[in-house]
């Protein structure tokens, strides 16, 4: 007897972005979870073990018979997303998992819903530098995924959101992402400059909004389609991020000056063979990785975004992008114990 609830297959589940895909979609679905080690400690859905990178998932043939049997929808958010790993191990889940969920949602009749990234529009910066070999993977596989699922044919639709911030009314998320070292950095004052251009966009969306998203297309059963989930042009610049990200300093009672903002170029040719004299060891690190970062999250143009056709650009107006920025900026502050939290304000007024 099927359940009231059609029946969604989600991977990527234990992540940011699954977290916030299982609040929009619990309601509507029955969510089963194919999770290789992490696990969801959600008591809405269930959870199956197995591996993007392994032949037939991972599971025994009748589990997998029985998992087909049961599945109405896919949506695939899994995917190795640590620019540490190899470029072939990326490639392994991102681009053989893909061929994988394709072949199950094949044997089980459901459309295929595919997180990939905005950033398959944007070539990956500097070719040949070594600190982008993992981004490039990363991005180069995600293309290749796309590539298989189109010429597949199956129905599938394809989800790029770009850079993935806390939840827009409350800041919250599961796991900190590349973006909150850079709020650190700024916030605390530990970069005292930083490689950006003070009109560069760096394009940053809610969680909550990519999940709303993606869980419209899937309720309407929208296949065929390649839908940009990002801030487009109202995206924020590198000095609105900066200015919001000192006024969390001033909150928290930190005086340290803003940090002075440098052409790219200047990076390496000048200010890296200085630092290399005059900092410590884990210091220049963490600076290093901050240069990183914010050659890959900035850019001059902006990027296309669809989320105003899907009924969702009120998310994506200018107030409504720094509002929510502000919320990441705030939740990590507090959770950093930078600023009290709510509940402990109210244990003090008590």
């Amino acid at each position: 007897m099927r359940a009231d609830k059609p029946v969604l297959l989600l991977t990527g589940g234990a992540g940011v972005l699954g977290t916030a895909l299982i609040d929009e979609l619990a309601d509507d679905y029955e969510i089963i979870c194919l999770l290789r080690r992490a696990s969801v400690t959600d008591h809405r859905v269930q959870q199956v073990r197995g591996d993007l990178a392994a032949d037939d998932l991972g599971l025994p043939p009748a589990q997998l018979r029985s998992l087909a049997g049961r599945v109405d929808v896919i949506l695939h958010a899994g995917a190795a997303t640590s620019w540490t790993l190899a470029p072939e191990e990326i490639a392994a889940t991102n681009v053989g998992g893909t061929a994988r969920m394709l072949t199950f949602a094949e044997h089980a009749g459901a459309p295929f819903y595919y997180v990939s990234t905005a950033f398959v529009e944007r070539p990956v910066p500097h070719p040949g530098d070594p600190r982008f070999i993992g981004p490039r993977a990363y991005v180069e596989s995600k293309i290749a995924a796309e590539a298989l699922i189109r010429d597949r044919g199956h129905p599938a639709a394809i989800v790029r959101p770009s850079i993935v911030i806390g939840d827009s009314r409350d800041g919250r998320i599961s796991s900190y992402q590349g973006i909150h070292k850079a709020i650190r950095a700024v916030v605390r004052g530990t970069a005292p400059m930083i490689p950006a251009d003070a009109a560069a966009l760096i394009d940053a969306i809610p969680q909550d909004v990519v999940a709303r998203a993606t869980g419209d297309l899937i309720r309407r059963g929208e296949t065929g389609g390649t839908y940009m989930l990002t801030a487009g042009p109202q995206a924020l610049t590198v000095a609105e991020m900066v200015r919001l990200c000192m006024a969390m300093a001033a909150r928290c009672g930190l005086t340290h000056s803003q940090p002075r903002l440098i052409p790219t170029e200047a990076v390496d040719r000048l200010l890296m063979p200085l630092l290399t004299e005059v900092i410590p060891v884990a210091m220049r690190r963490r600076f290093e990785d901050l240069i990183t970062l914010m050659l890959l999250f900035q850019s001059d143009d902006a990027l296309p975004t669809s989320l105003p056709s899907l009924g969702l650009g009120d998310a994506v107006t200018k107030d409504a992008l720094l509002a929510s920025f502000d919320h990441t900026i705030d939740y990590w502050a507090t959770h950093s114990r930078l600023l009290p939290s709510t509940v402990n304000l109210e244990r003090l007024a008590a």
